[in-house]
């Protein structure tokens, strides 16, 4: 089922927030699976819980706002810094919100990230703040998506398939 909005606001509060790296090169060197995080800025408060939610599977997740050689304003610069990440990280994962869906740039990442990367390591988060129901595109149903398990742990499925992995396992 996807990922209640309320539980990743509860995650943002847990002491002992997860940093995550905080540049590609940090990223990279720590040896563990890593993944470029879709969002919308305007989810900073989802982001900082899904990345505690990440941490506790063993998974360093990027954040471009979070990179110290990301400038604040969008160029012609950022965006090839962005493509870069998407390219470098393990994974790419889309955190599917109301902000993300309506964004101009999460859309252009997901289908930059589709010619590089190979559809199993890309990843969309699906949000929700009413059961039955979840944010985002048709075409985001195309990617395998992370959800939470009965039991509460992360788990991946792929499209259509009611069986999947826990997150802590890929």
């Amino acid at each position: 089922m996807p990922i209640s909005i309320d539980t990743l606001r509860s995650a943002s509060s847990r002491s002992g927030f997860a940093k995550s790296a905080s540049t590609l090169t940090e990223a990279r060197s720590l040896g563990v699976r890593t993944a470029f995080l879709c969002h919308s800025h305007d989810d900073a408060r989802m982001v900082q819980g899904l990345l505690n939610l990440f941490q506790e599977d063993g998974w360093r997740v990027y954040v471009d706002w979070q990179d110290p050689a990301m400038s604040e304003k969008p160029t012609r610069e950022t965006a090839e810094k962005i493509q870069l990440a998407i390219k470098v990280m393990d994974y790419f994962l889309f955190l599917a919100t109301p902000n993300s869906v309506a964004s101009r740039w999460c859309p252009w990442e997901i289908g930059y990230a589709d010619g590089e990367k190979a559809v199993d390591h890309i990843q969309i988060i699906p949000t929700t703040d009413r059961p039955g129901s979840w944010y985002g595109n048709e075409y985001l149903q195309l990617y395998r998506k992370i959800d939470e398990a009965k039991d509460g742990k992360l788990g991946v499925w792929n499209p259509n398939e009611t069986t999947g992995v826990y997150l802590s396992t890929l």
